[in-house]
């Protein structure tokens, strides 16, 4: 990795008396994503005690610990230590297909970014499914699901006023950015195209209930309402609608 956006070295900031913020690098980019999770899985398999819960974020990984069992310094010894995390041989790295249901009632503004764009819906649809996205973290709400590669095309404004309420699922675009929404009605200033039948989030799925992780990749399928439906009851089951490929990186 040589991009500019990587730090040389990580910057801890202080989270409070339990936690603690590491810095690698500045913006949304590939390489710094993967460079928090690597870092991510390095202290992950290390399984110091006193640690409680590593939380990966665009740029930053945020690691609470038992302030009585392990020290703030003692972190900051840890990642020195495995500084700078080399991504494992062979890694298998997950890709997800997202059915979609495009416009209409379940994607409110498609036809509106259509017209801000000047082009139509289908060029809309076909721009935002042919996109290969990566997963760069999972926030704001369980399952919520940020997405960087949006075509260059795609990127506008959020909204100047947020909907109080979106649909479940809902799938958005906002700035440079793409998302799905969690499978509950939640607030947003993003710009809905469509909807999917996906559970990003399900707590029924014990051993794990958010279906995707920092450094998935994730494509779109259109479909139409029918299959909508028939995806959406397989959903409620408990059924994982989404298709997954794993591959050796």
């Amino acid at each position: 990795m040589t991009t500019d956006a990587l730090y040389a070295l990580p910057r801890f900031r202080r989270s409070g008396d339990a936690a603690l913020t590491i810095e690698v690098g500045d913006g949304i980019d590939a390489d710094v994503n993967a460079r928090v999770v690597d870092l991510d899985r390095a202290l992950t398999e290390r399984a110091l005690r006193g640690i409680v819960e590593i939380v990966p974020t665009y740029r930053t990984l945020l690691v609470c610990f038992d302030p009585t069992v392990l020290s703030r310094r003692a972190v900051e010894t840890e990642v020195m230590s495995l500084w700078p995390p080399a991504p494992p041989a062979g890694q298998v790295r997950r890709r997800w297909t997202v059915p979609v249901a495009y416009g209409g009632d379940n994607g409110m503004d498609l036809d509106w970014l259509a017209q801000r764009l000047d082009t139509t819906t289908d060029d809309i649809v076909a721009r935002h499914s042919a996109a290969e996205y990566r997963v760069y973290m999972i926030g704001f709400m369980p399952g919520l699901t940020y997405l960087g590669g949006l075509d260059p095309f795609l990127h506008v404004d959020r909204r100047p006023e947020p909907r109080l309420v979106v649909p479940p699922g809902s799938v958005s675009v906002g700035g440079q950015q793409a998302a799905i929404s969690p499978p509950l009605p939640a607030p947003s200033g993003w710009h809905m195209l469509g909807r999917t039948p996906v559970r990003s989030y399900d707590p029924r799925r014990e051993a794990e209930p958010f279906l995707f992780r920092a450094g998935d990749l994730v494509r779109f399928r259109p479909i139409d309402g029918a299959e909508c439906a028939a995806l959406e009851r397989a959903a409620e089951a408990g059924e994982i609608i989404a298709e997954k490929d794993e591959h050796t990186v």
